[in-house]
């Protein structure tokens, strides 16, 4: 057992400092393009070499890190266009996943959405009334709330490329928080997608998440120079 515990530890440092690093690219804290000093990175998480760089490979395999030969890594860019493509390919996936899911959901699945939509809309959207910006509290309500819309879907691999796909749009869907918080109604869509999803009609909530997800890619290209073009901060620190 004495043996084995450097092992388990490493395993273990090596999942816990890929989840932060997933979760600060994710969620934009480090910012698309941004190059990643592995040293830096090392000293930011407290781990070692050997984890930060087996993190950094995972990641690069999700599309989310950019590895090239004798330049290191660096968070993966964002574009207009892949931002076009990825939600047109994420609404059509988002549909199947949905009709399949409406089909084969029982009373239960339908309880579940039921209490997601209900701890979403309970949760405060903002960190603090005078703080704009996004609580970690509301995210995670947000994608339990899409979660349980698809849940009851049968295909694990819908919903595996559904996952890839989401984790993929969310950097930019944190990116359009940047632009206006304003201009959407977010909680209506999403009472729409509950009130669809309970009343199985499947043409109505396919039609409202492509809506739901063109308004996004909306708001992201009319902010182009924006969000696009504007440079982010370079500092590879943590904020939480």
């Amino acid at each position: 057992m004495a043996l084995q515990r450097p092992v388990e530890y490493i395993r273990s440092q090596t999942v816990d400092v890929y989840h932060k690093l997933r979760s600060d690219i994710v969620s934009c804290r480090l910012a698309p393009g941004q190059k990643l000093n592995i040293s830096a990175l090392c000293d930011n998480y407290g781990v070692s070499l050997g984890a930060v760089r087996e993190s950094l490979s995972r990641l690069a395999a999700e599309d989310l890190v950019v590895a090239k030969a004798q330049r290191g890594f660096r968070v993966a860019q964002v574009s207009a266009d892949d931002l076009v493509d990825l939600m047109r390919t994420r609404a059509e996936i988002e549909s199947l996943c949905l009709r399949k899911s409406l089909s084969a959901g029982g009373v239960a699945w339908e309880a579940n959405l039921i209490a997601a939509s209900h701890r979403l809309s309970r949760t405060p959207k903002n960190v603090a009334p005078d703080n704009p910006n996004i609580s970690d509290e509301w995210e995670a309500a947000h994608e339990a709330f899409h979660l349980a819309l698809v849940a009851a879907c049968d295909s694990p691999w819908l919903l595996k490329i559904r996952a890839q796909l989401y984790t993929q749009a969310e950097r930019y869907r944190r990116l359009s928080l940047r632009v206006s918080a304003t201009r959407r109604n977010v909680a209506a869509e999403h009472q729409k997608l509950l009130r669809a999803a309970t009343a199985r009609d499947a043409e109505s909530i396919a039609d409202l998440m492509t809506k739901h997800l063109d308004a996004t890619t909306r708001y992201l290209l009319e902010a182009e120079t924006l969000v696009f073009l504007t440079p982010f901060s370079a500092t590879t620190t943590r904020n939480d």
